[in-house]
């Protein structure tokens, strides 16, 4: 039955009210409906924005939503440093965020006659601050509850209706003072940055740092430098097949193992003449793999990554809908664990009637007799548990959003599930003093891994073979491979990089790394993450003259300091008035340098030119030599690994081994320019 709307002017002699306040307006809707069962009247402010008002036969209740945040830090002082500010409508701060106006303007004549407010935002630390502000600026804290639920089905809803509980001030101090660091560290750090390259070019240029965004930049800055650094080093190896019955099997060289090219020759001259290998170890273990716990929002991008190619936030962004449409519990948790106190048998009863689920559930029912439980992951959160379908029914979900939605169907069949059982072969044989081996596996009960079948075992036949029987070696391959670079980074490994680090939380991780890349510090390439020239300006900046404030460890301690603060442990002010003193002490260390870092900002942003010009790019070059801090290193990477390979390649010249690193695409770019310097440089000379 469609919901009956009014206009703002039907709806303004209500008062004396609850005023409700949600995170967004569908849940505000979900909200309404469950607590009114589905009476609520929907009212439209300005023919645009909806709120809700029912009543229990006794009070009457209204609710309505922001639109996130609805508040941001502002300060009215120009320059740096900068300590004062003060919470402000986030439009105010943003001027994109003016469609928030109107959303502010409901609240704020709606909370003028609310006598109790009820903050009914998610819960997390933003949820706490986004509800907290509205009531302290619009209405009164004094007057206020908090809702807490982890999911928008009707049950859960009604029962934390029923069990209000006061503001969550700690979660609030902690939540304000995230604001307030970021702030203080973004602002300061940023106008430094800024201030540096106007004092230069008399220009201004937006360019941003921040407390989280910073050290993550100089990680994946550094993993860049060592890829363009990275000097190959050939390795010599064996290829090597058998027949073992009707199989023709690769089998692994376990020693020897050839430290040169004429020691690999050698080696696959012995095998070839006797051809044959005598089998003297054959074992057969079988290894249990247990179930994964349940989805943590990190373990989801993950999968989704690693399964779909998505990146994180868009993995993120997709849950959020799904939760909002109250199909799964909240996503933006760190747990792994699901609470004893979910009815697990009643949620799969409900996934079953979701078409494709049946056969599962039925299989599951059989294979656990009714017996429901999960496998619970290490990490846990305070505030929700790991993410579950709700049972409730979907509809009309795009093609991304079913593939996420169903992910997490399946991974929470799967913890209830029963280990995979993989058995593993492996044979040893030997050809006189030279030792071969054979390994394979197959998995013989998919367990779990019939509800989750995202895991790369196959189901291959294993080879019936004893001790003492010999196999026939059909081919010796000498090959040569080389030391691969380090891995680029992608945007889930930022993510997960910054969660190993204890740094950002679920909610902000994607957003902060997807920061970089809106600032064209980053950028990727084939599904890679690669660093701009003003990345690794800025990063190169910020390393030189903000060690400290960009340091992993400094922001690692500022993040137990707020974790500190929700336990009650450490108060907001305490934390803050730290971060202001070490702002003040590194922005003394920075302004006597103030100079060379606009100069530097303008040269890689191509704005000015280097006084000396390196030969193989537009950086300035290293003072004494005609190359840049970078290719400078690169040739003398060159240099110290040539020993490396003349260990492998006795014969090999100097000549040779540069024209060859020049041709080589696993090789370093910044090392492949050198080279390919060097050896035009050495054509000319002919």
């Amino acid at each position: 039955m469609p919901v009956k709307r009014y206009n703002w002017s039907m709806c303004d002699k209500l008062y004396s009210y609850t005023l409700i306040i949600a995170e967004k307006p569908k849940a505000a809707r979900r909200i309404a409906e469950a607590l009114s069962n589905g009476r609520a009247r929907k009212c439209l402010y300005k023919r645009e924005v909806p709120y809700w008002y029912f009543t229990d036969g006794y009070n009457y209740y209204v609710v309505a939503s922001a639109v996130g945040h609805l508040f941001g830090l502002k300060t009215n002082e120009h320059g740096f440093p900068v300590f004062n500010y003060h919470w402000a409508p986030i439009w105010e701060v943003d001027a994109k965020a003016y469609y928030v106006k109107k959303y502010y303007e409901l609240l704020e004549k709606l909370s003028k006659k609310a006598v109790l407010y009820i903050n009914a935002c998610d819960y997390d630390i933003e949820g706490s601050v986004i509800g907290y502000m509205i009531i302290r600026f619009l209405g009164d804290p004094r007057r206020a509850k908090r809702m807490k639920y982890s999911s928008l089905t009707t049950e859960e809803l009604r029962n934390s209706f029923r069990r209000l509980e006061p503001l969550d001030k700690p979660m609030i101090e902690a939540g304000m003072c995230r604001h307030e660091l970021d702030w203080l560290w973004g602002i300061n750090i940023s106008r430094a940055l800024m201030r540096a390259y106007k004092l230069v070019t008399g220009k201004r240029i937006s360019l941003s740092a921040g407390r989280v965004q910073s050290p993550t930049l100089i990680e994946v800055v550094n993993r860049e430098k060592a890829r363009r650094l990275h000097i190959p080093v050939p390795v010599p190896s064996l290829v090597v097949q058998g027949k073992i019955g009707d199989q023709v099997v690769s089998l692994e060289l376990i020693s020897p193992k050839p430290k040169s090219f004429p020691e690999a020759k050698s080696i696959a001259e012995k095998l070839r003449t006797v051809g044959v290998a005598r089998i003297i170890d054959v074992k057969y273990k079988d290894e249990y793999i247990q179930p994964p716990p349940p989805f943590n929002l990190g373990d989801l991008q993950s999968e989704a990554a690693r399964i779909y190619g998505y990146s994180p936030a868009r993995t993120q962004r997709i849950a959020e809908q799904l939760y909002l449409d109250a199909l799964i519990s909240y996503p933006r948790t760190n747990s792994q664990k699901l609470p004893p106190t979910l009815n697990y048998k009643e949620i799969l009863k409900k996934i079953a009637g979701i078409q494709g689920y049946r056969l599962l559930v039925e299989k599951l029912f059989t294979e656990t007799s009714g017996y429901l439980k999960p496998r619970q992951g290490v990490k846990d959160d305070p505030a929700h548990p790991a993410i579950y379908p709700t049972g409730v029914k979907p509809t009309k979900l795009s093609a991304d959003q079913w593939k996420i939605y169903d992910l997490i169907v399946r991974r929470f069949m799967a913890t209830f599930s029963k280990p995979a059982r993989v058995r593993n072969l492996k044979a040893v044989m030997i050809v006189d003093d030279i030792k071969l081996s054979f390994s394979a596996k197959t998995l013989m009960y998919a367990g779990w891994t019939y509800y989750y079948p995202y895991i790369d075992v196959k189901a291959v036949k294993l080879p019936v073979i004893r001790s003492g029987e010999y196999v026939k070696i059909t081919r010796v391959a000498v090959r040569t491979s080389y030391t691969p670079p380090p891995k680029a980074y992608t945007k889930i490994g930022i993510v997960k990089w910054m969660e190993a680090n204890n740094i950002g939380t679920e909610a902000t991780r994607a957003r902060i790394m997807e920061t970089l890349f809106t600032r064209k510090y980053l950028e990727t390439r084939g599904g890679k993450v690669t660093v701009t020239d003003l990345g690794f300006s800025i990063a190169e900046t910020l390393a030189k003259y903000f060690s400290k404030i960009t340091s992993v460890e400094l922001t690692r301690k500022f993040e137990e300091y707020m974790n500190d603060i929700r336990m009650g442990v450490r108060s907001r002010e305490q934390v803050l008035d730290e971060a202001r003193k070490t702002l003040l002490k590194l922005i003394d260390e920075y302004m006597p340098n103030i100079r060379n870092v606009g100069i530097m900002l303008a040269i890689s942003m191509g704005v000015l030119k280097p006084q000396k010009k390196c030969s193989l790019c537009n950086r300035e070059a290293v003072v004494g030599s005609n190359l840049c801090v970078y290719h400078k290193e690169a040739l003398e990477n060159l240099k110290s690994m040539y020993n490396e390979w003349k260990k492998v390649l006795p014969n090999i010249t100097w000549r040779q081994y540069v024209e060859k690193i020049a041709k080589m695409k696993n090789a370093g770019l910044w090392v492949r320019e050198v080279a390919e310097y060097l050896t035009l440089s050495y054509q000319r000379s002919v």
